[in-house]
């Protein structure tokens, strides 16, 4: 049974038998192990939850439960127990008593545990007190992301449209698919968690690999449609459990063997969703369990583009006229050109156009920590391969699946098949002046907002080069700062590039360090260079 949180009145199950543990010799009929059906009841007259226990065929319980006293022990795949503790609830003095639950079949029994939880937290929040004022309480989530965001944000996702194109990403698609099916040995017989399920692609994925259960955790409403998908792939939907709620606030009735999940976002870090990723690892993966994917690098180069860095220019010649309709727009001319520039650049762009060999910055999701994500701080330090005029950062980045049979990697390398991230470019309204082998330096400095993204402040500097230049200092700087949240999508103005003759020596597609699918070809993350110019999470 699938389970929506905050909407239920009344909810039952089927049980094969309940039997009464008895504190003596003998057992009244009443208690026989008999088949029965279980009901979770919000009693609104005595302002508390309750088990209630009904056999087939009868009109009475014999049996009520109140489930702020409850506690459910699971002692078998299909079997559990319950022992109520005592109460005082509508003035009727209970005792302690408990039963043994017997299910049809496994799933049965998953599906039970997981609500009697969910029931069992409202009455801990009181949410089943009508007479009682409840002060308000927001999650983890609600507290760092703005509301009218996270309702865009779910409202995205929750359209079909939007699950379809990145269904259509082959390479994504392709790459979980692979992933997944090539390390049938971490999935076949455990149970995995479904972070952000969508449409439940990942999931049946899973299911396909032989998980013995695979709980689809999606808080929009395609939820909804990822039951309805599930639902038709009968084959693989018995073992699938779709929760729909956020992974802040829900419960799951067992601890996790692998987390599955597609958290990256432009830039990795967009859209804030690798923190809900580190959270699920908290909240439900259990010791030694795996992460599909476990790590993911963004890459970094400077770049050269003189078309891009006069196309955004000119986007603000509109605001140089002196007389428009007998209005003076040029006060607003300077906001305006800063204003296009504080844009990330989403398109895909060819290599050739990087002026320096790429670094790295490693984010371990195994062990990076939540907070660690709230500020991102990564050193820059590059040296140049051609003499030209630098117009900003060139961003991109890959994830590591680092299975026990095979370790694959999903690049968004320029270079490598697009796929719906592209790459991104953080352009600077100054560019910087360098020679061949002149060293660039910087900082990429990353700060996490509530609406879901980041703040970006770049910085790029030419050093002295030629004899003496360990004597010298700073040249020129630029600075820029971007918003993560608001890009300049160019992807459909595909521009061909060209190198000019006096560039003859640029930095070749070879000469950059991309990493590819072959995973036999591609560095366990274990063997990643230390000197790449930055560090671990």
């Amino acid at each position: 049974m699938d389970v929506s949180v905050g909407q239920r009145q009344l909810q039952e199950f089927s049980l094969a038998s309940v039997s009464e543990l008895a504190s003596s010799a003998s057992t009244s009929a009443s208690t026989a192990s008999l088949p029965a059906i279980a009901h979770f009841f919000a009693d609104c007259g005595c302002g508390s939850s309750q088990l209630r226990l009904q056999r087939e065929n009868e009109s009475s319980y014999f049996a009520s439960l109140h489930l702020g006293t409850s506690h459910l022990f699971k002692l078998g795949p299909v079997q559990s127990v319950c022992v109520d503790e005592g109460s005082n609830a509508c003035n009727e003095k209970s005792y302690s008593r408990a039963f043994t639950l017997l299910f049809n079949k496994e799933k049965d029994s998953r599906d039970f545990h997981y609500s009697f939880e969910q029931w069992k937290k409202d009455v801990n929040q009181g949410s089943n007190l009508p007479d009682r004022i409840i002060p308000s309480s927001k999650s983890k989530f609600d507290e760092k992301i703005e509301s009218s965001s996270a309702k865009m944000y779910f409202h995205y996702y929750g359209q079909l449209l939007h699950q379809q194109n990145m269904l259509q990403d082959y390479v994504r698609t392709g790459t979980y698919y692979a992933a997944v099916m090539e390390n049938r040995d971490d999935f076949s017989g455990r149970v995995v968690v479904d972070v952000g399920a969508g449409s439940g692609i990942l999931s049946l994925f899973a299911a396909q690999a032989g998980a013995k259960h695979v709980y689809a955790v999606e808080a929009s409403e395609m939820a909804e449609y990822a039951r309805k998908l599930i639902a038709g792939n009968p084959h693989l939907g018995d073992r699938i459990t779709v929760v729909k709620g956020k992974v802040e606030e829900i419960e799951l009735p067992e601890k996790a063997d692998i987390l599955i999940s597609e958290p990256m976002g432009t830039l990795l870090v967009n859209e804030r969703m690798l923190e809900s990723y580190v959270i699920a690892r908290d909240r439900f993966l259990a010791p030694e369990g795996k992460m599909f994917p476990a790590a993911g690098r963004i890459h970094m180069a400077p770049f050269s583009d003189e078309y891009l860095f006069v196309e955004i220019a000119n986007k603000a010649l509109f605001w140089q006229q002196a007389s428009y309709y007998g209005v003076n727009l040029t006060p607003l001319h300077e906001s305006a050109f800063q204003g296009n520039y504080s844009q990330p650049v989403v398109d895909a762009f060819d290599p050739r156009l990087l002026v320096a060999s790429p670094v790295f910055h490693v984010i371990d999701f195994t062990k990076v920590k939540e907070e660690d994500l709230y500020e991102i701080d990564i050193p820059l330090k590059f040296i140049a391969a051609v003499g030209t005029r630098v117009h900003g950062l060139a961003c991109w980045f890959d994830v590591l699946f680092n299975g026990s049979t095979v370790q694959r990697w999903l690049t968004t390398a320029p270079g490598a098949p697009t796929t719906h991230w592209y790459q991104l470019r953080c352009v600077l309204s100054q560019p910087l002046y360098v020679m061949a082998g002149q060293e660039i330096t910087g900082r990429l400095h990353m700060i996490a907002h509530n609406a879901q993204s980041y703040t970006i402040h770049l910085t790029l500097s030419t050093k002295m080069w030629g004899p003496g230049a360990e004597q010298g200092g700073i040249l020129q700087t630029s600075s820029g700062k971007l918003d993560l949240k608001e890009p300049y999508y160019r992807m459909s103005q595909s521009q061909a590039y060209t190198v000019p003759q006096d560039q003859h020596q640029s930095l070749q597609p070879q000469d950059v360090n991309i990493p590819i699918h072959d995973t036999e070809e591609s560095e366990p993350l274990e063997q990643l260079p230390q000197n790449s110019g930055s560090h671990f999470s």
